[in-house]
């Protein structure tokens, strides 16, 4: 299907899954054909690139990167550590 295809693992909120879910079960019903998740992210993805000079696109990657930042900083100071539930708790000393 592609010329060059490459595997990601990408890890997403719950309620971005839900949504994606939602809209390939839409596009399914309005296309008549079956539409798949990964079929619903690649859109997305590509469309959300050819937006690269919108400024609400900016802002989403502005904000995930300070979480990320603040989320690994409390880790390597020993505070708040994220879980694979996607929750926050306090690490554990040995």
């Amino acid at each position: 299907m592609f010329a060059h295809p490459s595997k990601v693992l990408l890890v997403l909120p719950r309620d971005l899954l839900d949504q994606a879910r939602v809209l390939a079960g839409q596009a399914t019903v309005i296309f008549k054909l079956p539409v798949s998740l990964q079929i619903v992210l690649r859109a997305l993805i590509g469309e959300g690139l050819k937006r690269a000079a919108d400024p609400a696109l900016f802002s989403n990657l502005e904000r995930q990167a300070k979480e990320v930042r603040h989320l690994r900083g409390g880790a390597r100071r020993g505070g708040l550590v994220a879980t694979r539930g996607g929750e926050t708790g306090r690490r554990r000393r040995p």
